[in-house]
């Protein structure tokens, strides 16, 4: 079967992430818009979203996601100015263009941080995120958990910093408070599973899930010299 030709917003798309986010710790690379695109495109598949406009919205949202990524920004905020000028420059219309920004816009842990869960959303939506959380879980969210945090010189642990309760947007996004890679899987990896939005992502959530609880007990036997 001949391959499908990528729409050229697509491609275009796909150099900007490679440009934009070339440099970063493997965490937050251009790799894992990649994976989340692919995920998502496998997602939409399995929910029955085939219609080419919106599996654009989709995949476009998919890989611009972490482009403004407040992890990576100076000022500790979003910075949408390179997406909005790149959505810009593909000619879409402003209905297309405000759907790719709304999930882009609406998508991350950190609004969803403090149990203000949306109840309303788009199956676009839903799907972009759902994918981007795959990819937070499982064998490569592990990787990426302890990459980020040696990239902030974390500890791995530190018996003696315990994972947050109750956490605000504003604290879970500060920059300022020390942690350890450890308390990021209390903190929001483990929540993730019972966060997934479509049929599809809860299903493979369930494996991803496992797999880190395994993980983690493991490292704690490990760590205390039982194992």
């Amino acid at each position: 079967m001949a391959a499908v030709e990528k729409p050229a917003a697509v491609l275009r798309a796909e150099e900007l992430v490679e440009r934009d986010m070339s440099g970063r710790d493997a965490s937050h690379d251009a790799a894992h818009a990649l994976r989340v695109r692919d995920l998502a495109l496998s997602l939409a598949a399995e929910e029955g979203l085939c219609a080419p406009d919106r599996l654009l919205t989709v995949e476009l949202a998919a890989l611009l996601h972490d482009i403004g990524d407040y992890k990576y920004t100076k000022d500790n905020m979003e910075d949408m100015s390179v997406v909005d000028a790149f959505l810009d420059e593909l000619g879409l219309n402003e209905d297309k263009k405000g759907q790719i920004v709304a999930i882009i816009k609406g998508m991350g842990f950190k609004n969803e941080v403090s149990n203000k869960l949306i109840t309303e959303h788009s199956l676009e939506f839903a799907i972009v995120q759902d994918a981007d959380r795959l990819d937070a879980i499982g064998a490569i969210g592990i990787a990426r958990c302890f990459t980020f945090g040696g990239s902030k010189n974390n500890a791995l642990h530190d018996p003696k910093i315990l994972p947050r309760d109750n956490l605000s947007k504003e604290k879970y996004m500060s920059k300022g408070e020390k942690q350890t890679s450890i308390n990021h899987f209390h903190e929001k990896l483990f929540k993730l599973k019972d966060m997934m939005k479509t049929e599809a992502g809860k299903r493979r959530a369930e494996k991803r899930h496992k797999f880190m609880e395994d993980f983690v007990a493991e490292f704690y036997e490990e760590w205390s010299g039982r194992a």
